[in-house]
């Protein structure tokens, strides 16, 4: 299944301006600015200015948050949205309520107090982002995540994600018997989405530190909806014909 582009002229204009150069814009711009993400609870506040709000809008990062402050945007990240930009690309400092900064060391415990699955989530993340997908919550969908071509502005999603964890696949309580497989691959053709499998394996290192992450390893599979109509044989003309 293809990328589903929104109108005349998208995918010229995704062309034109790819994520990863937008990326490299935000990260630059965040690196060089004063802002601090704010902890709160499973979430990161931050306070951008205009040329942040606009790369943040751009790369999809966070969700605006409507406030009385005409002068004033703040943005929800999420836990791996935060931590994707403070941890992988060094340019968003993290504060808790002391207004003290945060190591990667302490948000990751922090967070993996939050979620016990943190971990997987995060490196199924990461492993998106890092290959220029726009990785967005898929709870809509009842998945995990929705990965994205480009901006949904652009273009629709292409990808339902499942997070597994090689070690414990049920730990997200997903995909536990085949009428799961059913009912999740039948609800990705109805909204013309492939569902993508993320296997997450630590291969015996656990989840002490982010320095784990180094040595985990992602395993992707794509599930599809076998089709009957798909594998008939197709008469030729020569046998049509006699």
């Amino acid at each position: 299944m293809g990328p589903r582009w929104k109108g005349k002229g998208a995918e010229a204009k995704a062309l034109a301006e790819p994520m990863s150069g937008i990326i490299s814009q935000l990260q630059s711009s965040l690196t060089h600015s004063d802002c601090n993400g704010l902890l709160s609870g499973c979430s990161v506040l931050l306070e951008a200015g205009a040329e942040q709000t606009e790369l943040l809008i751009r790369s999809c990062f966070g969700q605006p948050i409507i406030t009385a402050e005409k002068d004033k945007q703040w943005f929800q990240l999420s836990m791996e949205e935060a931590f994707y930009l403070c941890h992988s690309l060094g340019c968003l400092k993290i504060v808790g309520e002391d207004n003290h900064q945060r190591t990667d060391e302490e948000l990751w415990q922090y967070m993996k107090s939050k979620r016990e699955t943190f971990p997987d989530f995060y490196m199924a993340y990461s492993h998106l982002r890092v290959k220029n997908w726009v990785v967005r919550s898929g709870s809509q969908y009842g998945v995990d995540f929705v990965a994205y071509r480009h901006h949904p502005a652009l273009v629709h999603s292409e990808y339902a994600v499942l997070v597994l964890s090689g070690e414990n696949e049920n730990a997200n309580g997903r995909l536990r018997a085949w009428s799961d497989f059913h009912c999740t691959i039948r609800l990705c053709g109805s909204v013309a989405k492939t569902l993508l499998v993320l296997h997450i394996n630590k291969n015996g290192h656990g989840s002490l530190s982010p320095l784990c992450l180094e040595k985990y390893t992602v395993e992707e599979r794509t599930i599809t909806r076998w089709s009957a109509e798909q594998c008939r044989e197709v008469k030729t003309p020569e046998t049509s014909s006699k």
